[in-house]
């Protein structure tokens, strides 16, 4: 099944009808359900053959023999990506998204807008926010006692990290200081993965202005800081993906909470967001990290004053979501983000 135009109207009506009717009560749907619509104008049988001509084209199953009828992943995704009509927010939902997510630094708003959007989706909400990307205003090395030192990192937003590195026994002050006005004169206004490599070249070419000492200290705080773990990770509401959580569930949500307990690979798949605007969708064994545990991601990229995208963020729960309403939640939500960015 290539398409929706595998599907003739009849049956893509049906197939439509059945997902809406399966997530909005999360329950297998029946032929005598939809043939009580009033709206529907065939036979319960004639819904019988058509669920079942569904089945075989692997856009839906049966649980239990006997049982209603589920989308399978792949007639999910045909139905999120050419049936489904996605909600608009009402000017309420807007409101509460705008006047929650504040916040007088980067964390606390990207708390904040996590904690709103878990709130609003009444699922576990995920934020994960770049630190190596953003611009540096400043970079200055501190000693910390015997071959160690601090890097102290000001980015263009405010923020202020400190990072542990390791030197060389007994480095010279002077070469800490000269460490940072070299990096200083190249970095301002750039990231480090944007500025690694040419310096790095630089120095290795011998055409930067170094003692040997200072030089070594450069290129390996250079590729130690870029190379550190360049995203953090914001979880809000995993307590949503308990409520209403039917027995046969507990197993589900228990390996999902497994699964968010590894952030690196959960940075790594909502990272894929990243690629091209607009909202992403990732539903079940489309992930590899989310593939035994059925979840879905909804999840949108946000961005700088310069339009740069700095992190995503997203919403986490059973492929049934409610996605129409949703993905406009989630987008809504990263454009406001952007917008106190600036």
């Amino acid at each position: 099944m290539s398409s929706l135009n595998d599907i003739d109207e009849r049956s893509r009506d049906i197939f439509r009808r059945l997902v809406e009717t399966y997530l909005s009560t999360g329950e297998p749907v029946g032929s005598r359900t939809l043939s009580n619509d009033q709206s529907v104008e065939v036979s319960a049988a004639t819904i019988r053959n058509i669920m079942s001509d569904l089945t075989d084209a692997g856009l839906l199953h049966a649980p239990h023999i006997s049982a209603g009828r589920l989308p399978t992943e792949t007639g999910l995704r045909l139905f999120v990506d050419g049936l489904m009509q996605v909600g608009a927010l009402t000017e309420e939902e807007r409101r509460a998204i705008e006047a929650e997510t504040t916040g007088n630094d980067i964390e606390r708003l990207l708390e904040n807008a996590a904690t709103r959007l878990s709130g609003l989706t009444q699922s576990a909400s995920l934020v994960v926010t770049q630190i190596s990307d953003a611009p540096l205003r400043q970079i200055e090395f501190v000693s910390a006692g015997a071959a160690k030192a601090l890097a102290v990192l000001v980015y263009e937003d405010g923020r202020v990290e400190n990072r542990a590195l390791e030197t060389p026994i007994d480095l010279p002050s002077s070469a800490l200081v000269a460490a940072g006005n070299y990096l200083n004169a190249r970095l301002r206004g750039r990231s480090l993965h944007e500025t690694r490599s040419s310096i790095i070249h630089e120095i290795e070419s011998h055409r930067a202005e170094l003692d040997e000492i200072t030089a070594r200290l450069v290129r390996q705080g250079v590729a130690d800081l870029s190379s550190a773990e360049d995203s953090s990770l914001i979880v809000r509401g995993t307590g949503h993906l308990l409520d209403e959580t039917a027995l046969g569930d507990i197993e589900r949500v228990r390996m999902l909470f497994d699964d968010l307990e590894r952030k690196r690979d959960v940075i790594d798949l909502l990272s894929a967001a990243k690629d091209g605007p607009g909202v992403k969708i990732f539903i079940g064994s489309e992930t590899r990290l989310f593939s035994l545990s059925g979840s879905s991601v909804i999840a949108a990229p946000y961005r700088d004053e310069s339009r740069n995208i700095v992190g995503v963020l997203g919403v986490i729960g059973p492929t049934r979501l409610n996605y129409a309403k949703v993905i406009p939640i989630v987008d809504y939500t990263a454009e406001v983000v952007s917008r106190l960015l600036k």
